[in-house]
């Protein structure tokens, strides 16, 4: 996509456009200097924005869990998986399916079909991702506000419902609609077409993540990628522009200000510089920064920096990158994730295909982070990467779409679904102890929950899994 100023612009438009119209569906305030109510056009700016930032919130997370990132202090909470209270991440999932119901019911009034299907879709988007963070949740009681202590719903009825809204939306966006999307959608500008792919990539995600459950179907994965993503270009993703920065920009100029935000785990450095695997991955450079003595050097996760100063001994996030530019976009899903989706399903079915797009997988990324033709090929000739259909396994698609999936929530899921068994990734220093030994496999709720919905609120640990995490 290309980067422009669009926030900005949109933002600017879409205020003069709730005050000013003079369309119906839009003039739901008698006066917009005290607004009483949202038009759709309102809530899909803020509801794209707000999604994608989701998933940034949600990698910000997780990116330590399967140590893309550590902390440079030895023992932090988040890095040695201690029950952390997510309060904030869990409010902003909430506000925006809050959002999301709203326009459905407006849109479905107005018949607005192609803004219903749009919103069904980030629902079972954001929906998703909170079951895969908490588990059961609350959500059929939630959004009426008839009671302000919701019951929790299981996380595998909420699971069905994620594909119950991704199927209405994807059907909804293919029908005729009284009013058309356009620069108040954030991620594709009002394209129909890329919502549905969109759509139907999500729809292949939430399948391939029971796929040791009793529900999954490896053709019905493989159906909804044919109907997804055709590459790179159709990525869902919003852009930054210079006056709304990228987050994890803000993390890469955090550590040249001295603020120690967004270091590099020594399992991701090792994993791409030849150390855990044969072959020095050319997108390292175009990830991380380099120490002063220009070297890639992680910090081991739970064990922070030891005696390394705080800046130039270790690798962090550097501003200027593909993630970490101020108008880098925040992706969402992307070609790459989706043919690794299909490796992973087509394995057991059609191991050609499997392995056909395993390697376009990698390559997708690549051309994605506008790595040289001449790296990719070099790359991908290596036996350990091109090592052909016979020899080829569930753990090298696993490992490429760690890579590709870098700083992203979603890689969180295939690591349970993994038993984070990437090579060499063993848990964090200091250890939150009430784990023995083993990886986390769920966020605990958030305290505001606790103190206000307590009564309903499930008793867990960090051991509990969600319930496609059945290995």
């Amino acid at each position: 996509m290309k980067i422009i100023n669009r926030i900005g612009k949109v933002l600017g438009v879409g205020l003069v456009f709730i005050a000013s119209s003079c369309d119906s569906y839009l003039d739901v305030n008698e006066n917009p200097n005290n607004p009483e109510d949202a038009p759709i056009s309102g809530l899909m700016i803020n509801s794209t924005y707000e999604t994608a930032y989701n998933q940034y919130r949600v990698g910000d997370i997780t990116s330590y869990y399967v140590q893309y990132l550590a902390s440079p202090n030895p023992g932090s909470s988040g890095d040695t998986m201690e029950p952390v209270s997510y309060g904030t991440t869990w409010f902003r999932l909430y506000n925006v399916m809050t959002d999301l119901t709203i326009m459905m019911d407006k849109s479905e009034e107005l018949g607005a079909n192609h803004y219903t299907g749009a919103a069904q879709i980030l629902m079972g988007l954001n929906l998703g991702m909170a079951v895969d963070l908490f588990g059961d949740i609350p959500f059929s009681e939630s959004f009426r506000f008839e009671t302000v202590t919701p019951k929790y719903d299981s996380d595998v009825e909420l699971y069905a419902k994620v594909m119950d809204f991704l199927n209405q939306g994807v059907q909804n966006l293919q029908g005729a609609t009284t009013v058309s999307m356009g620069d108040d959608d954030f991620i594709f500008q009002g394209d129909v077409d890329k919502w549905i792919s969109f759509g139907n990539m999500l729809k292949a995600r939430y399948m391939i993540h029971q796929k040791a459950t009793s529900n999954y179907n490896a053709n019905e994965v493989l159906s909804a990628i044919d109907n997804g993503f055709s590459g790179n270009a159709d990525n869902a993703q919003v852009s930054f522009f210079e006056q709304s920065i990228n987050p994890w920009s803000n993390a890469a100029r955090n550590n040249a200000n001295l603020l120690l935000d967004g270091w590099i785990s020594e399992q991701f450095i090792e994993a791409l510089d030849g150390t855990s695997y044969p072959d020095v991955d050319p997108r390292l450079k175009l990830m991380v920064g380099t120490t002063d003595d220009g070297e890639y050097v992680g910090t081991p996760n739970g064990a922070g920096r030891g005696n390394a100063p705080e800046q130039g001994a270790r690798s962090t996030l550097i501003q200027g990158q593909y993630y970490t530019s101020v108008t880098s976009p925040l992706l969402i899903a992307t070609y790459s994730e989706q043919k690794f989706i299909e490796a992973e399903a087509a394995f057991d079915v059609d191991k050609a295909r499997a392995y056909q797009a395993y390697l376009d997988g990698i390559v997708a990324h690549m051309e994605m982070l506008e790595v040289p033709q001449a790296e990719i090929d070099a790359y991908l000739a290596s036996p350990a990467v091109s090592m052909g259909e016979a020899a080829f396994t569930i753990d090298d698609i696993f490992k490429e779409k760690w890579v590709a999936l870098f700083l992203h929530g979603e890689s969180w899921n295939d690591a349970r679904r993994f038993n984070y068994q990437y090579k060499d990734m063993t848990v964090p220093a200091n250890l939150n102890p009430d784990l023995g030994g083993q990886f986390i496999r769920r966020l605990s709720y958030p305290d505001s929950e606790i103190s206000r919905n307590g009564n309903n609120v499930p008793s867990v640990t960090l051991l509990d899994r969600i319930f496609w995490d059945a290995n």
